[in-house]
């Protein structure tokens, strides 16, 4: 795989490291680390002896959000593209989430757009105090469509709705307070959090992981499938819109 590293903990194996590898872009993602980042957390969950999976970014950030040459790429998508690529997107971070190891997050630098639905799918999150986060999505035209659902199973409504419809860039803290982050401290650090699940019922813990998911499954108002659904359309249809095109063909000028 290019785009991501996949590595064992040097103290316990059992703790896989899956670390996104592209630090010249910021770790922003793209089509294809898209599907390694699925893959990979497919392969991991069916794997009985991981007893936990940390996910990290190489470099100076977590990760930056969407890739601007798959930004460019998508201004020409039809409708019908649009829909199969917000899909693909809403199944890595599916694939994050229900992983049936614990997902633990180690968030430095900063997290733009779709990386905070990344953070949401983590079961533990340890950031640093100095990482920046942004909901992105409305200054481009967009919207936070796709993540929401990941986002909204963590968090308070009244606590990040501000952020996706103000689109200000905020904290550690704030992210802690919201529910994004548990513990705010130095990220080199983080395998020390990591490891204490090696000291736990591996059985135990996968179960108690896929208990909760079901419950929060059965809790919702509209089944998953409805979510995916009307998530992935909500973002095609901005893509396409007249202030979305305007919005993504502005910006990607400007980064020029």
């Amino acid at each position: 795989m290019k785009n991501i590293t996949i590595t064992s903990d040097s103290q316990d194996s059992s703790l896989k490291i899956v670390e996104l590898n592209k630090p010249e872009l910021k770790n922003a993602f793209n089509p294809e680390m898209i599907s390694e980042i699925t893959e990979a957390f497919k392969q991991l969950s069916q794997d009985k002896s991981v007893r936990a999976v940390i996910l990290k970014g190489a470099g100076t950030a977590f990760c930056a959000g969407a890739d601007l040459n798959w930004m460019k790429s998508m201004v020409d998508f039809s409708f019908e593209q649009n829909i199969k690529d917000s899909e693909k997107l809403w199944e890595m971070f599916e694939a994050i989430a229900f992983c049936e190891a614990p997902v633990i997050g180690l968030v430095h630098g900063a997290a733009f757009g779709g990386a905070l639905g990344l953070i949401a799918a983590c079961d533990y999150v340890v950031a640093d105090e100095a990482t920046k986060y942004c909901f992105s999505e409305v200054r481009l035209g967009l919207s936070p469509a796709v993540i929401s659902s990941f986002i909204l199973r963590k968090c308070a409504d009244a606590h990040v709705r501000p952020y996706m419809l103000n689109a200000e860039v905020f904290d550690s803290v704030a992210a802690q307070r919201m529910g994004l982050v548990h513990i705010i401290k130095n990220t080199t650090d983080g395998l020390t959090e990591a490891r204490k699940f090696s000291a736990l019922g591996a059985e135990a813990t996968r179960e108690t992981k896929k208990l909760l998911n079901n419950i929060e499954k059965s809790k919702s108002e509209k089944s998953w499938a409805e979510q995916k659904k009307l998530t992935t359309t909500v973002i095609s249809e901005r893509r396409m819109s007249k202030e979305g095109q305007e919005r993504l063909k502005g910006f990607l000028n400007k980064s020029k």
